[in-house]
């Protein structure tokens, strides 16, 4: 059993960060992709951001330059650092690990964003 663990979500204005953390833990062998991704209001869910475990990153373009994905491959966690924020970044965050083919997700967490 893999648990995900996430924080950092909250109430921000326009043009504010914000740090989420997505800590795993259980039967962990080896973590592949290590990710975020989120879900707004009446849209489907969407990649964020991506890493892999020698650091290679992909972001999706609305996010470029704004987000930055970062992990720790000793504590198994991936972060998320959200700066220069706008109110369409509001959505539940959900963090993604990939274990030896099988996706995990956690419960999300929530950013609001407001202008």
């Amino acid at each position: 059993q893999v648990q995900l663990l996430e924080s950092g979500g909250g109430l921000v204005q326009a043009g504010g960060s914000l740090r989420l953390s997505c800590a795993a833990s259980g039967r962990i062998f080896s973590i592949n992709f290590m990710g975020w991704y989120r879900q707004a209001p009446g849209k489907q869910r969407e990649l964020v951001a991506r890493i892999t475990p020698a650091g290679s990153t992909n972001y999706a373009e609305s996010v470029k330059g704004r987000f930055t994905i970062s992990r720790d491959n000793g504590k198994n966690t991936v972060y998320l650092q959200m700066n220069s924020l706008k109110p369409e970044d509001t959505a539940v965050y959900y963090c993604n690990v990939d274990l030896l083919g099988m996706p995990y997700w956690g419960k999300g967490t929530l950013v609001t964003v407001s202008s």
